[in-house]
């Protein structure tokens, strides 16, 4: 129980990437605050997955509420008054996916750029903003954000997206240099090709993923679980010395 009294905040954590997190940090004794948005259709099939969560004697607090708004997040920390924040995890992953020239259909608008920036990149600077001032870090905490190879690579369809994560990017380096006197890392984890929901929604996930396949050395794609091992892994003492950094998870993809 590596964690005991220490909490995660994971914003998107009930599918993906955010829930594979949230599993692994939960059998080592990590408490959880996991921020969803679900239909209800999908909600007992996530419950299954809290109550297992909990099965490992950790406090697990769900919200299916839109961590965007203001109001959210300040329910949300007042809920966590007195409790000690070890990790803020983003992995919201609402993002437009319009192409700029499309064949058919709508092209991506400015509009469509902004709600994609404000979901996947600036967001994480609000609820980082909001738990310094309530001071809810706990000593050595962690802000971990997920980007893609999208940040430096262009796919159709993916400007947005690709935007979002250059943001993300950008405020993740300079968080690990100013939040750093209050002994907090800031780190973006780069994972390889995941079919996860929202990969699925990206056009041509299935040509990215085979690409992907042949790419990489082990001949396979990422899982949620490789992902969901380094950001325990990062959570640890040991990984205090590393900050402001994109850690590739991906076998070796980004190889060739």
């Amino acid at each position: 129980m590596k964690f005991k009294n220490q909490w995660a905040i994971i914003l998107g954590g009930s599918s993906g990437l955010g829930l594979g997190s949230a599993k692994k940090l939960a059998s080592h004794g990590m408490n959880l605050c996991l921020v969803h948005r679900d239909r209800k259709a999908r909600l007992p099939q996530f419950l299954a997955e809290v109550e297992a969560m909990r099965a490992h004697g950790v406090d697990v607090l769900t919200f299916n509420q839109d961590a965007l708004k203001a109001e959210t997040r300040e329910e949300i920390l007042t809920a966590l008054t007195g409790k000690n924040i070890k990790l803020l995890l983003h992995s919201i992953a609402k993002g437009n996916l319009k192409p700029m020239v499309p064949k058919k259909g709508e092209a991506l608008t400015r509009e469509d750029l902004n709600i994609t920036l404000d979901a996947m990149g600036l967001s994480l600077y609000d609820w980082v903003r909001s738990l310094i001032d309530r001071n809810l870090f706990t000593n050595d905490a962690r802000i971990i954000a997920f980007t893609s190879e999208g940040n430096t690579k262009a796919w159709p369809s993916y400007a947005a997206v690709s935007a979002a994560k250059a943001v993300l990017e950008a405020l993740i380096r300079n968080m690990a240099l100013e939040f750093a006197p209050f002994g907090i890392t800031a780190n973006c984890i780069q994972a390889g090709a995941t079919r996860t929901p929202s990969f699925e929604a990206i056009p041509g996930s299935d040509q990215i993923a085979s690409a992907a396949e042949r790419r990489n050395p082990f001949k396979r794609l990422t899982t949620p679980q490789d992902v969901a091992d380094v950001v325990y892994l990062m959570c640890l003492p040991e990984a205090k010395w590393i900050n402001g950094d994109v850690i590739k998870v991906d076998g070796g993809e980004h190889l060739s």
